[in-house]
């Protein structure tokens, strides 16, 4: 099984939790990430196109698989920061 994700990645979880709360009153998550991620992807709207288990972080991974399509996470912490995360597809 593979998942498509778009993420945005952000120093602090305070910064993720406002973005989440924006995006959650009606923000598009791609304008967020493309204004708020450190992550290079962010210039794409955050979309890391499909991945299979195994291609990322753990904590990441663990969210993404989780998650059902079209939601987006609570801030998940990990090596490199704090993530929203959206899955966009699943096959």
């Amino acid at each position: 099984m593979q998942v498509r994700a778009s993420h945005i990645l952000v120093n602090e979880e305070k910064t993720a939790k406002k973005i989440k709360a924006d995006i959650d009153a009606g923000a598009d998550f791609k304008k967020m990430a493309k204004k708020h991620s450190k992550c290079p992807s962010g210039e794409q709207g955050g979309d890391l196109g499909f991945f299979g288990k195994g291609q990322m972080v753990k904590e990441f991974e663990d969210a993404a698989f989780s998650l059902p399509v079209g939601v987006v996470s609570q801030p998940i912490k990990t090596e490199f920061g704090y993530h929203l995360i959206v899955v966009t597809a699943k096959r």
